[in-house]
């Protein structure tokens, strides 16, 4: 099955908590809906979550997980804005797959 929808998320990583970041992230088991998972490092110390999803009504019934998942994890990110605090999330319906 073709994801049909997906989320986003980017984190700016402390000095220092990279590896931290990578074995509590592996130790993650997908929600259930969530057809696969990303990591980018975009940057230096700059990463990007992807997650495709059978549908949004699965990627919002997993939101206690992924929030779970987040406080496991908030230590290691620095704050992107006051506004935003340490994460940038997006989602929405996937318009245009090329495999």
């Amino acid at each position: 099955m073709a994801a049909r929808f997906l989320n986003n998320v980017r984190v700016r990583c402390k000095e220092g908590c990279e590896d931290n970041l990578i074995v509590v992230t592996k130790q993650w088991v997908n929600p259930e809906g969530m057809l696969d998972a990303y990591w980018a490092k975009t940057g230096e110390p700059s990463y990007c979550f992807v997650g495709l999803w059978e549908s949004e009504e699965k990627l919002v019934a997993a939101k206690p997980q992924m929030i779970e998942h987040l406080n496991a994890v908030r230590d290691f990110f620095e704050e992107l804005s006051p506004e935003l605090g340490v994460t940038d999330p997006v989602s929405g319906p996937v318009i245009i797959h090329t495999p």
